[in-house]
């Protein structure tokens, strides 16, 4: 993801957000530091945003920032592709775990995240604002991942 994106990648993230979208300056903020944040944005056939994902990362820590797929998209494995993504850059990185927020009513979501060897850690309440809905905190060991036993995708 580049300056340029952001347009596109606010759209996105209104339509998929609404009530918990970031701001354009959230983003400017996250792309201001490349050593500890990686973004990345997929395309359409058109050239067009088609989802955008964000990883950071903290001594041997990841953290999933956020993954955005445009809906007539889901289902068709972007989703996979960009954790994938993330996740093989948090191993480059040296991290030895991955962990990420996730709605505790987006099951969809959290069976993708589930299917990568992620498992709840517990619930930060009132986490996603000004909804005051609960997020699921989950952990994904990368040394599980690389023997083989969280397959993913």
């Amino acid at each position: 993801m580049r300056w340029w994106d952001i347009e596109a990648v606010m759209r996105l993230e209104h339509e998929l957000f609404a009530e918990d979208a970031w701001s354009a300056g959230m983003f400017w903020s996250e792309l201001s530091e490349p050593e500890m944040r990686h973004y990345v944005v997929a395309e359409d056939e058109t050239g067009g945003l088609a989802g955008y994902a964000g990883l950071a990362v903290i001594g041997d820590e990841g953290d999933v920032q956020t993954i955005g797929v445009r809906r007539d998209r889901w289902g068709t494995g972007l989703g996979a592709l960009l954790l994938t993504e993330l996740l093989d850059l948090a191993v480059a990185r040296g991290c030895r775990d991955v962990l990420l927020e996730v709605r505790v009513d987006n099951a969809r979501a959290q069976a993708l995240y589930e299917r990568f060897g992620f498992k709840g850690i517990g619930v930060r309440r009132g986490y996603y604002q000004p909804a005051n809905v609960d997020a699921l905190v989950m952990r994904c060991d990368l040394k599980e991942r690389r023997e083989g036993t969280a397959t993913g995708g």
